[in-house]
């Protein structure tokens, strides 16, 4: 497992929203919505230098939106999008978050065991968690990430 420390400012994401109280699958649901309806929000998308999608994001909150892990790391609200110009307005059907910048640990999620051995490692380091869990596709590479917030910035 690699890790490794990156630093992403403030960024937007527009997505659909919904929670763990939605039931099991819900996650899977509010992918398959996203990406039928992905034309809707295309426009609105932040672009690399080739004019793909900057970035697609399961970004992850606590019930209160505070940006903080899930409770017991089970319990939370889920985005599924992509990531946004700062100004875009979100189309009806669709939710926008601000997500604050952070100092991130960077692990590709190349397993199931990825998210439980990053927690460890950072237990066994003495780094805290102080945000929510983030998970990132890179467009270009089509990679999975999950991305680890230890700092605000």
């Amino acid at each position: 497992m690699q890790i490794e420390k990156i630093v992403k400012e403030s960024f937007a994401v527009i997505g659909k929203e919904g929670s763990t109280a939605d039931g099991d699958g819900f996650i899977e649901k509010l992918w398959e919505d996203a990406n039928s309806h992905y034309g809707q929000i295309a426009h609105l998308t932040k672009k690399d230098e080739s004019g793909n999608p900057a970035g697609i994001w399961g970004a992850m909150s606590d019930f209160t939106r505070s940006f903080l892990p899930w409770d017991d790391f089970r319990n939370g609200l889920y985005l599924a999008g992509a990531e946004c110009t700062d100004g875009a307005q979100a189309p009806d059907g669709w939710v926008k978050w601000v997500i604050p910048g952070y100092e991130y640990l960077r692990v590709e999620n190349d397993g199931e065991n990825a998210f439980s051995e990053t927690l460890q490692y950072m237990k066994d380091n003495g780094v805290g968690l102080v945000g929510a869990v983030h998970e990132f596709t890179c467009p270009q590479t089509g990679k999975n990430y999950l991305l680890f917030p230890i700092k605000k910035l």
